[in-house]
């Protein structure tokens, strides 16, 4: 082979490499992305800094939407982050009509979303113990959390 013709062909391959390479999206702007879209909504983010939210944040389907009753009689729309925050995204009733009417929603998003008959089913097998005094802003995160989780100081 003649030098200029191994000299395209390797720029032919690097060119489909990088070509390649570009295509190719991080597993975690997934997650990214669908906090932003929670956020726009009017999600709230919190954080499973506690043993006992950290317990429940894996009571939840993962990247899935779906909700647990409160004790007025209402819904928390909720969304298990566990690997972008290791966080629960929290919304009422008008956070999640925002969320679904929300025009050219993320299909890989959308997805994420169960049916309202699927939340129902899924919320009659997993609350035995969800605690809603644990995500209270006064929950003391416990002895076994190390201080810079809790936000104190050495």
């Amino acid at each position: 082979m003649n030098a200029p013709r191994v000299r395209s062909f390797w720029a032919a391959i690097g060119s489909l490499g990088a070509a390649t390479l570009a295509s190719c999206t991080s597993p975690a702007e997934t997650y990214f992305d669908n906090g932003q879209e929670l956020a726009r909504a009017g999600f709230i983010a919190h954080a499973a800094d506690t043993t006992a939210r950290y317990t429940m944040l894996n009571q939840l389907p993962p990247s899935r939407l779906t909700f647990r009753p409160i004790p007025d009689g209402g819904k928390i729309y909720l969304f298990a982050d566990p690997i972008s925050c290791t966080c629960v995204y929290m919304g009422n009733e008008s956070s999640y009509q925002r969320l679904i009417h929300t025009p050219k929603l993320n299909r890989r998003f959308m997805r994420t979303i169960l049916s309202p008959i699927e939340m129902a089913t899924e919320n009659r097998q997993n609350t035995a113990s969800w605690d809603w005094t644990a995500w209270a802003p006064s929950a003391d995160p416990g002895a076994n959390q190390p201080k810079h989780v809790t936000g104190a100081s050495w």
